[in-house]
């Protein structure tokens, strides 16, 4: 068996933590199995204050990681499931997926409990596209405006009034163990999660049966069936970073349902579908939805961030 497993991770507090969460399970399941993390600079990490969709979107927080799995400078990868593009690179699978931790995003204010209790043309802070549309969709009072960084960096900004709010994922100030007592959840109807969000992906080299061998305890049947719904659905779209899109799937009365959104950069034109999984498999769900939406004009919707 193998002795010693190196796991390449970005070096930000988050990224290192949810590393450590796979080193952990590793060695729950493998007793006296070593395993080194390995931090990889990332072009997303040189480039922290730039505008993602004009320095070549979220996989710059995941090339060079990968550059060094197939190089074989590491074993395994850990990524922020929602960082990753729609397609795997040839030589390399997404071998594991465990337990989703909470999908949603959170409100983070220094008073309102609410996107309806926030104060008139409050300032917003969020670069993603698919925040803003939504956001904008129940106020279109607010100033949401682009904010980059870290989960601490975002809420020191929040802290010293650069914002009057900030959304960020859930799982993230969960991971890291922090609490607001200014954080409110969304709920999905009004602001549904990016693809894969609370998930982490395990990466291996499609080669590597022994590591595919010691990462597979750690998958979760009901992760991978809602990462292979919602990655089906980006796929077929065709989204890119300047998209603002979004796919859910969760486990509803025994069956897999799927919730979708896409909409124009400036949120004129938006579609919804919904689907629950009654035959087939998680990727025929996901792409069943895709083709509802691209049949409903979604396509032109996508084209219209795109050239934004």
């Amino acid at each position: 068996m193998t002795e010693r497993v190196r796991i390449g991770t970005r070096g930000s507090p988050l990224a290192l933590r949810q590393a450590e969460l796979v080193a952990a399970g590793l060695r729950r399941a493998w007793p006296g199995l070593a395993v080194e993390l390995v931090v990889i600079r990332t072009s997303g990490d040189r480039l922290a204050q730039a505008h993602l969709a004009e320095v070549g979107g979220k996989g710059l927080f995941v090339k060079e990681i990968e550059e060094a799995l197939l190089a074989g400078r590491v074993e395994v990868a850990v990524h922020s499931l929602k960082d990753l593009p729609s397609g795997t690179p040839p030589g390399l699978a997404l071998a594991a997926f465990p337990p989703r931790e909470e999908p949603r995003d959170l409100l983070v204010t220094g008073r309102a409990a609410a996107v309806a209790a926030l104060p008139a043309a409050a300032r917003v802070g969020t670069s993603s596209p698919r925040r803003r549309v939504q956001l904008l969709a129940s106020r279109p009072d607010l100033a949401v405006e682009p904010i980059r960084g870290n989960v601490e960096t975002r809420l020191r900004k929040l802290d010293e009034g650069a914002y009057d709010a900030i959304v960020l994922a859930a799982a993230g100030l969960r991971r890291l163990g922090i609490e607001r007592a200014d954080a409110a959840l969304l709920r999905p109807d009004e602001m549904l999660p990016a693809v894969g969000q609370g998930t982490l992906a395990i990466q291996i080299r499609l080669d590597d049966a022994g590591t595919a061998r010691l990462v597979a305890p750690l998958d979760d049947a009901p992760t991978r069936a809602a990462t292979e719904a919602e990655r089906t659905f980006l796929a077929a779209m065709g989204g890119t970073c300047t998209t603002a899109l979004a796919a859910h799937a969760w486990p509803e009365d025994g069956r897999l349902r799927l919730s979708a959104f896409v909409a124009t950069p400036d949120g004129r034109r938006a579609l919804r579908h919904g689907e629950t999984q009654r035959e087939g498999t998680p990727a025929e769900l996901g792409q069943r939805v895709a083709d509802r939406m691209l049949a409903e004009g979604a396509a032109a919707i996508i084209a219209a961030g795109q050239a934004a």
